[in-house]
């Protein structure tokens, strides 16, 4: 068949995306409207509209690939986060929502340290993104205070290529770009806040080998055996480069709360705390760096 119906092809590519259960039409509808570039709606008040060969070709296969399981976000090239269209492809993670809690608690802190820093009211507040893909997070963090310093950190040349292309389309010229493992391209600089979402899974744990994260790259999901190896060395390290009452803000997995303020405490953080994403997990945790006689032992989840 070389045409079909918006109807027909909808019905063809749910039934070929079944293996997503109660999803397989949400997944459908979406694939759709991304392959063909037309509004959900039209699915709706346009049904008997007629698909070309083209069309058709392209759309089966996408649904083929879409059905093994590789995130829609690298089939389109493109992913929504904080109402911002970034670049995607399998070089970085798919940018999640999970990621946005990590992103307001960057700008609470910067904002609050602004109101306290009026000793030096002309320094604008710098921020740093570790491990930063595709630049989400100091690209949003920059889209958002203008003013701000921020700057994005990435070991892998072909993650900063995207997060590079990202940042000139949506903030051009108020990321700076730098190559390197965590630390490392940073010097003695030292930030307001620093900021990180590192790999945290288990390099054996099986759900690296499940349809969900078969596609992504695996630098930055997993840093070995050791699932906490990466938070742990940021939290150790992170005090040479924390300006006085700057706040180090980790993304973790939704277990790993317990683990990442004990470790925290235990380097000398104050105000340590967990905050729980939409879902009600534990997803991001904080500490602050003070001097010696003003730091506190607390361990709390928000």
């Amino acid at each position: 068949m070389n045409r079909m119906s918006l109807r027909e092809a909808l019905a063809e590519t749910r039934a070929t995306l079944a293996n997503f259960g109660d999803d397989a039409a949400r997944e459908a509808q979406h694939l759709l409207a991304a392959c063909l570039n037309m509004p959900l709606i039209a699915q709706h008040t346009e049904p008997e509209r007629l698909l070309d060969a083209q069309q058709l070709e392209k759309l089966r296969a996408w649904t083929e690939r879409r059905a093994s399981g590789e995130p829609l976000a690298y089939l389109t090239g493109r992913r929504e986060f904080w109402s911002l269209e970034f670049a995607v492809t399998p070089d970085v993670l798919v940018p999640r929502p999970e990621t946005e809690l990590l992103v307001e608690r960057i700008l609470r802190h910067g904002d609050e340290l602004t109101k306290r820093l009026t000793n030096r009211p002309t320094t604008p507040i710098q921020v740093v993104d570790l491990g930063t893909g595709s630049g989400i997070i100091a690209i949003t963090v920059a889209h958002e205070r203008p003013d701000w310093l921020c700057t994005a950190v990435d070991v892998s040349s072909k993650a900063l290529a995207i997060a590079t292309e990202n940042a000139q389309n949506l903030v051009a010229g108020r990321v700076t770009l730098r190559q390197g493992s965590w630390f490392e391209p940073l010097s003695d600089q030292h930030f307001d806040v620093i900021a990180s979402n590192p790999p945290y899974v288990d390099s054996e744990d099986p759900v690296l080998n499940g349809d969900s994260l078969a596609f992504e790259p695996l630098l930055a999901l997993t840093a070995g055996p050791d699932a906490l190896a990466a938070l742990n060395h940021l939290i150790e390290q992170a005090p040479r480069h924390l300006a006085t009452g700057g706040w180090l803000c980790l993304e973790h997995g939704a277990d790993q709360g317990v683990a990442v303020r004990q470790r925290l405490v235990a380097r000398g953080y104050a105000h340590v705390v967990s905050h729980r994403d939409l879902a009600g997990h534990e997803r991001v945790t904080e500490g602050q760096w003070l001097p010696d006689g003003n730091r506190t032992s607390d361990l709390t989840s928000g």
